[in-house]
């Protein structure tokens, strides 16, 4: 752990000062005239996600700078676990006060570093803060987060549709959750068509896996996640750019174990059904084809205008099943379109519902939590652009137009209008490094979405 709560393993630590630039002066004027001259000369100007480390007068690290946003920063001291000096930190009395579960929060995720395929690397330096139940949950989502990169990070060949059912049951095991499977043809007797037409093709059977917990008296919620292990495109194949990046096509399902996870662990007052198609789209001789007409669960049957919207496809199903169980609320997750890129960019999750209270109290714990999301429209005229003359529907759009939307419209048809259900069009990636935030898969409005129904 690189974060300590428990005062009984406290020790003499270094102590972290941090200040903005507005109140820099007073900062410097706590120092001694050595250390102050050493901050000036050093050029600290308290920018956020800046640090000095200043020597006392043996040469030892007597405390360090910091320079954050400020107070409500969610990520003050994720620049700081890889680059100060390996040992005990904690937190001093500098101009700026840091909440202790932002300190905690962006300290545990700044020493975050996927090493499954590396020699061992440097040792994360630890800081010690004290315990409350703020502090707890803090570390609780930080945990989720590790969660959700370690399984987006790990490439295919060691996360396939088996691999990630065994996630799923490692943290349904630790955590009471009840755990049943359809695999493969399995999927056709117990009518799932869609998952099974999409996943038949590769070398590794696809599978829908069900997680109940909590107690049935209580409010039901269901989450959905798009476990899509690798996507070639299938028959309407990708290209190799755009295939590379494809291991993060699950990103929905780690987002939704992920939730499965803190619902758990915080043993919140609902009956949760945790429900993940995992599928690889691949190419054989039984692939799924352009122009197939595939049945789904709801009865609704789907033309095949692109084998590369095979997302929608296999949760389709899924989303009909957890309407069989009358929620409270659906909610589900996938990295569904490249559309809600080209329109909010990879830190903006798209979100996308019809109901409007629900949309108001997500967006209102989006912004205190600082955990970003943008509503986009449900917009139902859009419909005409999948129409189809031999089928209810197509899976894709005409033309390349509301990409974004005509995904998430196609996912609204198997969601009746009193259900409660809001969608999630996540990039579960992070194209460049910034503090606490590596390179790599990524977990977005997660911690907005806990706020909200907690």
């Amino acid at each position: 752990m690189t974060v300590l709560t428990d005062k009984k393993s406290f020790r003499k630590a270094t102590p972290i000062l941090a200040s903005d630039r507005e109140r820099l002066p007073k900062l410097l004027a706590k120092l001694s005239p050595t250390e102050r001259r050493w901050a000036e000369t050093s050029g600290f100007d308290a920018a956020p996600h800046t640090h000095l480390l200043v020597p006392n007068e043996k040469g030892e690290a007597s405390m360090v700078l910091v320079g954050v946003r400020d107070a409500n920063d969610p990520w003050p001291l994720a620049g700081l676990p890889l680059k100060l000096p390996a040992g005990r930190y904690e937190l001093g009395k500098g101009p700026v006060a840091i909440a202790p579960e932002h300190a905690a929060f962006s300290w545990d995720l700044g020493g975050y570093k996927f090493a499954k395929y590396l020699k061992k690397g440097r040792v994360p330096a630890e800081l010690q803060v004290e315990d409350s139940a703020k502090v707890t949950l803090a570390l609780q989502c930080a945990q989720a987060q590790r969660l959700v990169r370690d399984l987006v990070n790990t490439p295919t060949e060691d996360m396939g549709p088996e691999q990630l059912s065994d996630a799923v049951r490692d943290q349904a095991r630790y955590f009471g959750g009840k755990v049943r499977e359809w695999v493969g043809n399995a999927l056709l007797t117990e009518n799932f068509p869609a998952i099974h037409a999409v996943g038949r093709a590769a070398a590794r059977p696809p599978r829908l896996i069900e997680v109940t917990w909590g107690n049935p008296k209580h409010p039901k919620i269901a989450i959905v996640g798009k476990g899509v292990c690798f996507d070639t495109g299938g028959l309407d194949i990708k290209t190799a750019e755009g295939m590379r990046l494809m291991k993060k096509d699950m990103g929905g399902a780690a987002h939704a174990l992920a939730l499965a996870r803190l619902i758990m662990q915080r043993k919140l007052p609902v009956r949760m059904q945790l429900l993940i198609p995992a599928v690889e789209n691949a190419i054989s001789g039984n692939a799924y084809r352009p122009g197939d007409v595939v049945p789904t669960r709801k009865g609704l049957n789907i033309e095949i205008g692109n084998t590369d919207a095979e997302g929608r496809m296999v949760l389709c199903d899924a989303l009909a099943f957890a309407v069989e169980q009358n929620p409270k609320l659906i909610i589900d997750f996938a990295t569904l379109t490249g559309a809600a890129r080209v329109a909010l960019g990879p830190e903006l999750p798209a979100m996308f519902t019809h109901d409007e209270k629900l949309a108001a109290k997500l967006e209102r714990a989006s912004r205190e939590v600082e955990d970003p999301l943008w509503r986009m429209p449900l917009w139902r005229n859009y419909r005409r652009l999948f129409d189809s003359d031999i089928a209810d529907f197509n899976n894709s759009g005409r033309a390349g137009f509301a990409g974004a939307i005509v995904g998430a419209l196609f996912l609204d048809y198997f969601v009746p209008t009193d259900v409660s259900w809001v969608h999630f069009d996540v990039y579960a990636w992070n194209d460049v490094s910034r503090p606490g935030r590596p390179l790599g898969g990524e977990m977005q409005g997660l911690r907005a979405v806990l706020a909200s129904i907690s």
